[in-house]
Order: C-alpha cells, then structure tokens, then sequence
C-alpha cells in the first residue's frame, strides 16, 4: 500500500493527472516535430519504475555502507554512460563511457569524500546516496550538454576547422577556438537555478528535510550546499567535456560523421 504523502495526496487522481501531463507534453512533442515524442512518453515510463524500484532499495541498503557504496558506482556508471551518449551522438563505447566518467563521476565522489573526511555529513548510506546522486546528476547533465553543443559547433563550423588545418594549426587547438564556448552555455541551467532558489524555484532537498523535521536553517543549508556541489562539479564536468571533444578523445566529428542524438535515456 502507497504510505500517506503530506504533499501530494496519492491515488487514482494523481494518476490521471500524470497520464494527462505525459500525453500533453508528448503532443506537444509530435505536432512541433520535435523528434522527441516517444522518448518523452519512454522516460515518465522508465522514470515511474525507477522511482518505485528506488525507494524499495534505498530502505533496503541505507544501513549498509558497502551495499551503499556499490549503488553509488552503479549511479557512476549509468550517468557517465548517460552524459557519454549525448557528447558522441550514438551509442557510446566502453572508452567514450570510461572518459566521461573521469567529468562526471570523479569530481562528485571527490566532494563527497571531501564532505565525508570534514564531518560534514554523516557516514550513512541514507546522507550519502542522495548527495552523490544529486551532483552526479547535475555533471551528467552539464557535460552532456556541453559535448552535444561542442560536437555541434565543430561540425557546424567544419569549414573554419579545415581552415586552421590547411594553415598548419594544431588540431586540437583549432576545435578548442570552435567549440570551447560551450562549456560556459552548459552550466547557465545551474547556475540560474542557484541564483533563483527561494525565488522562483522551492527545491526538493529543501522541502524533503523540511517535511522531515529539520529546522529551516538546516534545510537551507543542506540545498545551498547540494546547489554549490552542483555548480563545482556541473563546471568541472563542462569544461573537462568541451577539453576532450577539442583533443579528439572522443572521435573525429565532422559533418559526414554527425548523426541524430542518441537516445541517452
């Protein structure tokens, strides 16, 4: 049986309201051809499971710090897989996955250590899971967007690529000119989401310590530091991205190469 929610009151309503969201937000997808309408409708399927399968095995593990630690590089390996598929444009392989990880996942399990070693959370696997998650999250995101924007602005402006080329230009020099911008577009998501909190957006960190007991203060303090996390780590994640696209460790992108997005999710 689904438990009481202070928040959201849980039952057939609530499930004809996200039946109705998910069919609106794939409409809007197909009538503005998007190409994103059934990944739309695949992702709330795949995010309900996931959910659900989530909060049985985070009560299930969050007494184990081993058990917490291996659901952690499970988190490590599917959002470097993740971010990876969105930089190359395809399925990733192990290397392309590999690489990312060294954006996305390192930095994060480097602040959680850092946290952990400063008393600054608790060695618990329920304070460890959700932080780790989070910020993993935050990178994945960044530097999927900074590796698709890289990869795009390299094929889109191949022309002054070959330019560089035919001057004798190193390489990689020539694609970081071309593309080293979009690390700075891929974290203004994080970084408008930290400068409007309290303001337009009421994080779920926030209101989940809140309905927890904890005081505000420690609420408070608990987003800040999940909102900084996230831009240390989102920052980080972005630029190390846009730095490989631009040494060619992720392929040669050209425009006989590009391909449509992959399905990351």
């Amino acid at each position: 049986m689904v438990g009481e929610s202070p928040v959201v009151a849980v039952g057939p309503a609530l499930a004809v309201v996200l039946i109705l969201l998910a069919v609106t937000a794939i409409a809007v997808a197909y009538i503005g051809r998007t190409g994103y309408g059934s990944r739309i409708g695949w992702a709330v399927v795949r995010a309900t499971v996931q959910l659900i399968l989530l909060g049985l095995l985070v009560a299930a593990i969050m007494d184990s710090l081993a058990l917490s630690a291996a659901f952690i590089a499970v988190i490590a390996a599917v959002s470097s897989y993740t971010a990876a598929a969105r930089i190359v444009g395809r399925r990733p392989r192990p290397r392309d996955a590999a690489l990312t990880a060294t954006a996305v996942a390192v930095p994060a399990l480097v602040v959680v250590g850092v946290l952990l070693a400063l008393g600054v959370i608790p060695l618990r696997g329920i304070a460890i899971i959700p932080i780790a998650g989070i910020v993993m999250g935050g990178a994945m995101a960044a530097a999927g967007l900074a590796g698709h924007h890289a990869r795009e602005a390299i094929t889109a402006r191949w022309g002054e690529v070959e330019a560089g080329l035919a001057l004798g230009l190193p390489a990689p020099f020539i694609r970081w000119e071309v593309c080293g911008r979009s690390a700075g577009a891929a974290i203004i998501p994080h970084l408008d989401q930290t400068r409007t909190v309290g303001l337009v957006s009421i994080p779920g960190a926030f209101v989940g310590m809140m309905l927890g007991g904890a005081s505000p203060a420690a609420a408070a303090a608990m987003q800040l530091l999940v909102l900084v996390a996230i831009l240390c780590c989102g920052s980080i994640a972005a630029l190390l991205v846009c730095r490989y696209v631009a040494e060619g460790w992720y392929g040669q992108f050209r425009p006989d190469a590009s391909s449509p997005p992959a399905d990351s999710g």
